[in-house]
């Protein structure tokens, strides 16, 4: 338990801080251009030493695990890393979160490997609109054919929409309709501070009441109660099926008090939450003579002294001066 007696119970691992889409909330091109200088390959956790983090997390309790990145399918033999997480004693639940890009050429070897989930990003339908957040020249017709070859292969799908205001408010009832009618959740997240070069400013945020209230004039929403604790989307059905909208509320409903997730960015450092200032290294513990005791004393110490609840205490002032990670590099 951490000081605010909140277990640990997911992990995220973010397998590398690269991303083919440049979106313009996560990692702008002006920022993150050709000149921008991400980790080297010898800075990357080894796919043996994230096998070594995960048997220790998962023998502290840790189920269910997801792999990030940036854009983690960009991995170069990412399924043998799959298949080495898929064969721990104890671990129920493997997922993984991508922009989509790659999901028609790799979804076989993913589920083959031991995947069991994927969350796909897609901001918008219109191929203009997409293809100007994600700055990358890909319109959505890849994403929808990466999904579709997905479900072929038996995983389960959700798709993640960010919805900021001035960017793509327009699409949120073509997108709902549209996943409405293949049986797909989709999901909401409200436009957060994630990092220092996103340019966040809370009246860029639509909040989860108004994607609310849109939905509402078209179709009857009935909620549906949390599956476990830290559960972070807040759930409804569209009456009368068996399909559901969800919504990330990380700014005007915080969730910090149920929060259980850990992370560990593709470098080795451990975080605490999603907008931590400090990570705790754990690939200099890994790659020293430390056992796997002295490590799992090391999480068990810098877990029970968690305090972080940055979205309940989140104002203004701190969304503009606290330094916080990236989101490409310590993963979504």
């Amino acid at each position: 338990m951490d000081k605010f007696g909140r277990p640990m119970e997911d992990l995220r691992i973010s397998v590398i801080d690269r991303c083919n889409f440049r979106c313009t909330y996560c990692m702008p091109r002006e920022i993150f251009g050709k000149d921008f200088v991400f980790l080297p390959r010898e800075a990357l956790l080894s796919f043996e030493e994230i096998e070594r983090l995960a048997q220790i997390f998962v023998a502290l309790g840790i189920r269910k695990i997801r792999l990030t990145g940036g854009e983690p399918l960009l991995r170069k033999d990412l399924p043998v890393l799959i298949e080495k997480l898929a064969k721990i004693n104890g671990l129920e639940d493997i997922g993984l979160t991508t922009n989509g890009t790659l999901l028609a050429v790799k979804a076989d070897a993913l589920k083959e490997a031991g995947l069991k989930r994927i969350n796909v990003s897609l901001d918008a339908l219109d191929e203009q609109l997409f293809k100007q957040i994600n700055d990358s020249g890909v319109g959505p017709e890849r994403i929808l054919k990466g999904i579709e070859k997905a479900r072929e292969t038996g995983l389960q799908v959700k798709v993640n929409m960010v919805v900021k205001k001035g960017m793509n408010e327009q699409e949120i009832l073509p997108m709902a309709t549209y996943f409405k009618d293949l049986g797909i959740t989709l999901r909401f997240i409200e436009f957060m501070d994630v990092g220092q070069t996103n340019g966040w400013d809370y009246s860029k945020v639509i909040t989860k009441k108004e994607i609310y209230h849109k939905l509402s004039e078209h179709f009857e929403l009935e909620p549906v109660p949390s599956a476990y604790l830290g559960e972070v989307a807040k759930r409804y059905r569209y009456k009368g099926t068996n399909t559901e909208v969800g919504f990330i509320t990380s700014v005007s409903e915080s969730f910090c008090s149920s929060c259980t997730r850990i992370r560990i960015a593709a470098d080795g450092k451990l975080y605490t939450c999603l907008f931590a200032e400090k990570g705790y290294d754990l690939r200099e513990l890994l790659r020293s003579e430390k056992t796997n005791e002295d490590i799992k004393n090391a999480i068990v110490r810098i877990w029970n002294q968690r305090s972080d609840r940055y979205s309940d205490e989140r104002t203004m002032e701190t969304a503009k001066h606290k330094k916080k990670i990236e989101m490409s590099y310590i993963g979504g």
